[in-house]
């Protein structure tokens, strides 16, 4: 009797399982049918109003937006319909999702391509994002000049706005806080401090949680490395409060490593522990290896401090390891630091001189190119605090020389405030040359860039364009509007540089030469050929130099030529003084070009060969050779024209 009430009991416990298992099941697919539900019904309505607000596209969609199948979904059915403004939103929503998984290369991709559509869309909200999230990407990367050059652009554009949105006035905040930590990089903590509180302060006005977590985050970090701990800690809890409120685990990671590091610095290494490996069991989870290399080296740090060398080592080297498989090469330098000073305290001086050495070496690499950013940066900003000092500090040496001399010396005086009052003049004079020359290259550059961006050529092109379009021809339409994009902003990035890499500059033609083309019904065949032993990343030329060229070639050589038409750009180096770039085109040769330009009513005046010169002279000048150019006539056996040829030797 008793083996059959267990029997029966057993056989319910069964039953009850099986119908617990089927009503949860149930709940689940009811869950996700809801949730997919939700989203074809938000993807439907931005179809049909074709909303171009970045906040009604987050408020619709950001509860998908660590949902990387889902976004690819929206990014495939509003590329369809040609909508612009969201398939920008998409792909900084899908950059997001590869830069927190560390895959920096793929992230830069998608919000380069948002930044596009965004300018081509005219919406200034989405570009400024998309440049504010390109900085965030790069400063991830230790490329700190990037950085501080995309959040610059961001904060620029936003503030050129009239009226300035809620939207945008969150996009300064993310600007205003991006800067302040790379200052924070180089350890200029109270510039870090100004930057900061600025950003929060329009946060709090716009009573946004993730923008005030952010703030207190990066304020406790300027206070830490001040030695503030205590004041630090306060910033750190709270940006944990809000954090929570927001429910973000990516913000709940970074507070538990800073809270943690306070302990460890405070010497409370019980309390540390905790909080340390609960950082790690989240960063796991979520899988962002930045903060996982970060969790592993605060944890090996304490540990080595706590004299577990063993499991110290251990943990360092995981953060290595995972700093290397994803180029975190400040959290490598950081791990290797600590790692040396574990093998110290283990009496292994070797092993702990070699990680020394090499965190120091890393340091030192990324520390040149941060150095030079930051002096870019500021020293404009004070050139003029520094002048004025200057002359103070020269007034105040003059008084305190009257003051001794002042009786009986009257003649000494006199001599002394003559020469004081030549050497000021000769400054002057100098800084007045200087000027007037920094003017004169300034005004060449602006007179190329104005070459380069010719309201025909710009015309002409858009015409080209919009033929496409009216053919319904989109592909093409959509392919050579970007190419467009990419020519125009090209140039009016390299147009502030003096010089670019000669890989630079040869992509920019070849994007030049794409749009041309359309205007000859891709007739041209253009060619770029370069020798093996030629790197062409590490020389660099004036920037632009080569399309006032390629401009004669198509426009007096092709433009009237009725058969095929070919131009070649080869560039050799026969020595080790210069690299010698030659553009041969098939068209009708000078003569012909010449009577012909001629018999034309209307004549245009070319400049672009003459300042094209003029920079090449000033570029070569910072050289002990000078550059030389030539130009020749082609004739085949019948001495008869068979196009032209320009060869320009750049000194290297």
């Amino acid at each position: 009797m008793h083996y059959f009430n267990s029997s029966y009991k057993l056989l319910f416990k069964d039953i009850f399982a099986f119908c617990l298992i089927f009503v949860l099941s149930i709940c689940s697919v009811f869950s996700q049918n809801s949730y997919d539900q939700e989203f074809e019904n938000n993807l439907d309505e931005i179809l049909f109003t074709r909303t171009t607000s970045y906040s009604e596209l987050a408020s619709l969609f950001g509860k998908f937006e660590n949902d990387s199948i889902k976004m690819n979904l929206l990014n495939d059915r509003v590329f369809e319909a040609s909508y612009f403004e969201a398939e920008s939103y998409v792909n900084n929503a899908l950059g997001i999702i590869y830069r927190n998984h560390s895959m920096y290369e793929r992230a830069i991709e998608h919000h380069e391509y948002a930044e596009e559509l965004a300018t081509y869309a005219e919406n200034l909200e989405l570009k400024v994002l998309s440049l504010n999230l390109l900085g965030v990407v790069y400063r991830r990367m230790d490329l700190v000049s990037s950085a501080l050059d995309y959040h610059s652009q961001a904060l620029e554009f936003a503030n050129t706005a009239n009226p300035i949105t809620e939207q945008l006035k969150l996009s300064i905040a993310v600007s205003l806080n991006s800067m302040g930590n790379i200052y924070l990089v180089l350890k200029q903590y109270d510039l870090a401090l100004e930057q900061f509180n600025k950003s929060l302060e329009i946060e709090i006005d716009s009573e946004n949680n993730l923008g005030l977590a952010i703030n207190y985050q990066n304020i406790g970090y300027a206070k830490e490395a001040k030695g503030l701990l205590e004041d630090a800690l306060k910033d750190y809890q709270t940006s944990l409060m809000y954090n929570e409120k927001i429910d973000s685990e990516v913000g709940r990671v970074i507070c538990y490593n800073s809270i943690g590091k306070i302990y460890v610095k405070q010497k409370k290494y019980d309390e540390a522990l905790p909080i340390l490996q609960n950082a790690l069991s989240k960063a796991l989870q979520i899988a962002d290896q930045y903060y996982i290399a970060a969790s592993y080296t605060n944890i090996g740090w304490l540990q080595s401090l706590t004299n577990k060398e063993d499991l110290a080592e251990q943990n360092l080297k995981k953060a290595i390891e995972v700093s290397d498989g994803y180029g975190l090469i400040s959290s490598k330098i950081e791990a290797l630091q600590h790692l040396s000073e574990n093998y110290q305290n283990k009496g292994i001086y070797d092993l702990a001189l070699r990680d020394y050495k090499m965190a120091d070496s890393l340091e030192n690499t990324i520390n040149n190119q941060r150095n030079l950013s930051y002096i870019n940066d500021l020293i404009i900003k004070y050139e003029s605090e520094s002048k004025t000092n200057t002359i103070k500090a020269l007034a105040n040496e003059n008084e305190l020389v009257k003051s001794r001399l002042e009786q009986n010396r009257l003649s000494l005086l006199l001599s002394l405030l003559a020469i004081v009052l030549v050497t000021v003049l000769l400054f002057i004079f100098n800084r007045q040359q200087q000027i007037n020359q920094e003017k004169k290259i300034l005004t060449l550059e602006q007179n190329m860039l104005k070459s380069q961006m010719n309201p025909h050529f710009i015309f002409n092109s858009l015409n080209s364009i919009k033929l496409y379009i009216i053919n319904n021809e989109k592909e093409n339409a959509v392919y050579y509007l970007n190419k467009f994009a990419k020519l125009i902003r090209k140039i009016l990035v390299v147009s502030n540089e003096k010089d670019i890499s000669l890989a630079d500059e040869l992509d920019t033609m070849r994007l030049y030469m794409n749009i041309e083309n359309i205007r000859f019904s891709n007739e041209i065949d253009f060619q770029i050929n370069i020798d093996a032993n030629i790197n062409p990343d590490n020389i660099r030329v004036p920037s632009l130099i080569l399309q006032p060229f390629l401009e004669n070639s198509l426009w007096h050589g092709l433009s009237s030529k009725t058969d095929e038409k070919g131009i070649v750009l080869d560039v050799k180096k026969e020595n080790e003084e210069y690299i010698t770039i030659s553009i041969t085109d098939n068209g009708v040769g000078r003569k012909v070009s010449n009577e012909r330009k001629q018999n034309k009513t209307l004549k245009r005046k070319s400049v672009g060969i003459d300042l094209t010169k003029e920079r090449l002279f000033n570029f070569s000048k910072r050289f002990s050779r000078m550059y030389d150019l030539k130009i020749e006539d082609l004739f085949d056996a019948k001495n008869n024209a068979t196009g032209t040829k320009v060869i320009l030797k750049i000194p290297v």
